[in-house]
């Protein structure tokens, strides 16, 4: 008898995103997730109890160095509300820390000169 076997590429997804994350559609107050906050793995070692599959794979993605979480979105080709519940689980586990993004201060993020070298540079594309 000839058994075929099914892949999510093949096929796409076979659990949805909602039952990853177990309902949730947010991450814990605790953590604030902005789509360029910078994730780091803070645990070289094994996963601890509790991390199942999916958050595995995502922390497999996170010790890889840190990276935005819009990057491990698309590196773990999940929805990134999915993506900020689990990192969120992972944070509460104390596996990962979640940074605030960086922002330019307000008077270097105005400034004319820059924005005319980036415009420049758009139009060179």
């Amino acid at each position: 008898m000839d058994e075929e076997y099914w892949y999510e590429e093949d096929t796409g997804a076979m659990v949805r995103p909602y039952t990853v994350t177990r309902g949730r559609t947010r991450p814990s107050e605790r953590h604030a997730i902005d789509l360029m906050s910078r994730v780091t793995a803070l645990e070289p070692g094994p996963d601890g109890p509790g991390v199942d599959h999916p958050r595995a794979e995502l922390l497999g993605h996170v010790r890889r160095g840190p990276r935005p979480v819009v990057e491990l979105a698309a590196d773990a080709d999940l929805p990134l509300t999915v993506v900020r519940v689990l990192l969120g689980d992972l944070a509460e586990q104390g596996l990962i820390r979640i940074d605030a993004p960086r922002r330019l201060p307000v008077h270097d993020a105005a400034d004319p000169e820059l924005l005319r070298e980036i415009v420049r540079r758009l139009r060179e594309l």
